[in-house]
Parts: C-alpha cells; sequence; structure tokens
C-alpha cells in the first residue's frame, strides 16, 4: 500500500468500527463519514472501491436482522450448504482449495525444535498481516498491529523451531486468496498443530460457503456433537490460521456477529466484504 492507501484504509476502518457499534440506529452516509474524518461524497467513494458496495448495503451486509436472514435460508448442513447454495465457484473457495494436514507429535515435540518455518510480513484488505509456513504448509497467520508482538505470539507457538524471514511459495499461494481474481488460484496446504478435535472443527469451517453463515450448535452438530457447542467455540478462538480457516462465518444464533481473536470490527469487516463479493458474482 501507498500512503493514500493507507490513509484511505484507516478511515474505512474507522468507519466500520462506527458502524460496528451504531449499527442499531442505522446511520446516515453523512454520520458514517464524519466519524471517518472525510466529506461523505470522498466516502462514499473510497469505501465503494475498499468494500464493492456502497456504505448503505454493507451497513445492511453487516446488520443483525440481515445475519439473521442468512442463516434462515442457510441449509441445516453446513457441508450440505457448500454444494447446494448454487453460487459461483468462489463461494466454496475454502472448501475447495484448502487442506488441512495435522503435525505429528515428533514435528512439534520440545516446541518444535525439528521444524523449520519461514514468516513473512504481508498487507491484505482487512490490515497487516503475518504468514509463516513449514516445509509442508501455512502454520500460522494473523491480523497484526505490530510487526514484533505478532512475530513474539509465533515464536510462543513454536518456541524451539528454527525461523527466517522469508516469503516462500506456500505463503504467496495463501495471501493469493486476497486477490479479486481467484480462478487461478493453487492449492492451500496448512500444516497445523491441533488435538484431533480441533482439527475436525477447524475442517469443518472450510466447509462453510462464502457469503454464508452459521450457529456454533449448527456447527457442533455438525461434526457430530451436537452438545458441544461451548467446545467448538474454544476451538474456533484458537485457529491459528487468520481467514484461510473462516472462523468469521461463524456467529450466534441471534444473529449477532460474536467474538473474533483479531477483533468484533475486522470480523463484520470480511463478513460485509465476503457478502458484498457473493451478491455481486450472483448479480
Amino acid at each position: 500500500m501507498n500512503t493514500q492507501d493507507h490513509i484511505n484504509f484507516n478511515r474505512v476502518a474507522q468507519a466500520i468500527e462506527y458502524i460496528r457499534s451504531n449499527f442499531k440506529e442505522q446511520p446516515d452516509l453523512e454520520k458514517i463519514a464524519k466519524a471517518a474524518h472525510t466529506s461523505p461524497y470522498h466516502f462514499h467513494r473510497i469505501f465503494s472501491d475498499w468494500a464493492g458496495t456502497s456504505p448503505k448495503k454493507f451497513l445492511q451486509y453487516i446488520s443483525v436482522e440481515h445475519a439473521k436472514s442468512v442463516l434462515r435460508n442457510g441449509n441445516a448442513s453446513v457441508a450440505d450448504a457448500a454444494y447446494a447454495t448454487g453460487l459461483s465457484g468462489t463461494s466454496r473457495l475454502h472448501d475447495l482449495f484448502v487442506t488441512i494436514e495435522g503435525m505429528t507429535p515428533a514435528e512439534y515435540r520440545n516446541g518444535g525444535k525439528d521444524l523449520d518455518i519461514n514468516y513473512s510480513f504481508a498487507e491484505s484488505p482487512f490490515g497487516n498481516i503475518l504468514v509463516a509456513s513449514t516445509t509442508k504448509g501455512i502454520c500460522y497467520m494473523a491480523f497484526y498491529k505490530s510487526e514484533a508482538t505478532a512475530l513474539a505470539h509465533l515464536k510462543q507457538r513454536f518456541p524451539n523451531a528454527h525461523f527466517r524471514r522469508k516469503l516462500d511459495l506456500l505463503q504467496q499461494n495463501a495471501l493469493f486468496i486476497f486477490q479479486n481474481n481467484w480462478e487461478q488460484l493453487k492449492e492451500i496446504k496448512l500444516h497445523l498443530k491441533g488435538t484431533g478435535f480441533q482439527l475436525k472443527v477447524w475442517e469443518a469451517l472450510l466447509k462453510i460457503p462464502m457469503g454464508q453463515l452459521t450457529t456454533y450448535g449448527s456447527l457442533a452438530a455438525e461434526i457430530g456433537q451436537p452438545s458441544a457447542s461451548r467446545a467448538v467455540g474454544t476451538a474456533i478462538g484458537s485457529n491459528p490460521v487468520a481467514y484461510l480457516i473462516p472462523c468469521h462465518r461463524v456467529i450466534q444464533s441471534t444473529g449477532r456477529t460474536g467474538g473474533y481473536m483479531w477483533g468484533p470490527g475486522r470480523k463484520m469487516a470480511i463478513i460485509g466484504w465476503e457478502q458484498a463479493r457473493v451478491i455481486k458474482n450472483k448479480e
């Protein structure tokens, strides 16, 4: 991003935070633009460039009532929904292109002392992001404000691994997911440390199509443990790979977005951004 892009992104982020806090009031363009410290005309243009839709429609996409309607119209089965939505191929992006391989005990024994991990810092539509990979796949991806803090969090997960700052092909393929044209996207492999239950939940998340939402209870039922909603929520909260494993598509049964490791405002931004792209693809 150049300097002006950073300024514009920060204005959009401020606007989304304002919308998140005030969506019940359905604020008009002038109020949202004021929160972003810019004129309504200028804000409408930069917001539409970023989100692919108007601020008014974006507000609709992230409102509780819209979320409820998406939940009502979705299939009972998350897995079936991936095949029955009738949306474009990109709506099933994660299910089609992202695969998970669990690390063996030997690979993360003693703090990952036998792991070689490359990492790099990049930009996304939702802020700066750290992505890290082993020789087998992406092992970590997280949004961040501080490079030093982000790297410290990565090293806490694998305290004895060998780290090298390097952008490799695995990372490049993963970051390409943020591009508007995903037709040439190659398979993204994830190499993750997790319990059997966590891996099962993360794999179920991959089956939620873009533009669709599900609840913690529905996801628990999907993995065959309908009484494990709380445990599912905990597994979602420990997701080590932002966006690629789409935990942002799981919301409360009331239609409220709920928590998110990388901030509720960012979660709303991602949901609205995806909704805009799916609807645009259907037009």
